[in-house]
């Protein structure tokens, strides 16, 4: 899934880049065997070409069977969603629909994305 880590193999996590981390915490959570996973914001922080390698790796992963929740900002991430998007405000659903509709959406625009 993640090639680049077993070129890491042999070096201690905590020397790992942000975005080998992130790779290393995915696939350690995926040796449980989870039914579901939650990607809470796993591109933070991450450079661009990881950003895109950890949401792939998410798309992959709910293509292939798992409920996957992920929790995303990053508006590629929001966009690119095959499943349906939910905003939330105290617990509670204030906005749902496809990644156009809440990218055109200024409530959304301006609390999450910054625009």
């Amino acid at each position: 899934m993640f090639p680049v880590l077993m070129e890491r193999r042999h070096q201690a996590a905590g020397t790992l880049s942000g975005g080998e981390q992130q790779m290393l915490a995915i696939g350690r959570c995926l040796m449980g065997a989870p039914d579901m996973v939650l990607f809470d914001e796993p591109s933070l922080g991450l450079a661009p070409a990881i950003v895109q390698s950890v949401l792939r790796c998410v798309r992959d992963l709910n293509r292939d069977g798992l409920t996957c929740v992920l929790v995303e900002a990053e508006r590629r991430g929001v966009a690119e969603a095959r499943q349906p998007r939910l905003c939330l405000e105290n617990g509670r659903i204030t906005i749902a629909g496809s990644g156009a509709t809440l990218l055109a959406d200024d409530r959304v625009r301006k609390a999450y994305l910054g625009l």
